[in-house]
């Protein structure tokens, strides 16, 4: 495992960390987005800068190797032509070109892995923001279903919050008392009315008997009604 992976593998690690451990986990994953996306742009920047870069020096010991073979070729003429003195011009401008040619092709080359790991790195950049994006959505639903079940429990709690079944034992209660006061009302009236009843009926007894005391006074009296 690479050195660059294993640090990313770490921080990951320590990004999931405080995920789980966040009050509110979708703040912080938007703020890391936020950072990721700000570095997917810079490192974009820079990738381009880099090819760039890289072009310009490819194109500089192009130059210097095609400009080392013309001098070469100019010197082999001046040769032929007996021309000495111009064929060493041309060697020592063939050699400052190869130089030249030399050092720029290895600052292509190491410009050339600069660029390939660049590459990598925001590839994992962009990889790393589409795992947190992902996480969000997940995140996000996770809190939704919370929110959703705390109201369900609420509901749940107002609906089972009804009269406490003691309740209905002591309306009973009462009711039974109510029922018993108007029965024995009733009994009272009752007793009453048998009392007055009573009282009536020995009171008529009474003067029946009085009445016939006096019509056998009477009779003795000499009074004969027929």
């Amino acid at each position: 495992m690479s050195l660059g992976k294993r640090f990313r593998d770490i921080t990951v690690a320590h990004f999931n960390e405080m995920l789980e451990n966040a009050e509110d986990p979708v703040r912080l994953i938007d703020k890391y987005l936020a950072s990721q996306s700000e570095q997917i742009r810079d490192s974009e920047r820079l990738l381009q800068q880099c090819l760039s870069h890289a072009a310009s020096l490819r194109q500089q010991y192009v130059s210097a190797e095609q400009l080392k073979e013309r001098r070469e070729q100019q010197a082999m003429l001046a040769l032929r032509a007996g021309e000495e003195e111009v064929a060493r011009i041309a060697l020592q401008e063939k050699m400052q070109q190869e130089e030249k040619a030399t050092q720029y092709r290895a600052l292509y080359d190491q410009s050339k892995m600069g660029i390939v790991e660049l590459e990598e790195q925001l590839q994992q950049l962009k990889a790393d923001f589409d795992e947190i994006a992902s996480k969000r959505s997940y995140y996000i639903a996770r809190l939704e279903s919370v929110r959703l079940q705390q109201r369900m429990n609420e509901r749940l709690r107002s609906m089972g919050a009804g009269p406490n079944p003691r309740i209905f034992d002591r309306l009973d209660e009462r009711v039974s008392d109510m029922e018993l006061t108007a029965r024995t009302l009733r009994e009272v009236r009752g007793q009453v009315r048998e009392a007055w009843s009573a009282v009536g009926s020995a009171a008529s007894q009474a003067l029946e008997q009085e009445l016939a005391k006096l019509r056998t006074k009477l009779k003795q009296e000499g009074w004969d009604k027929s």
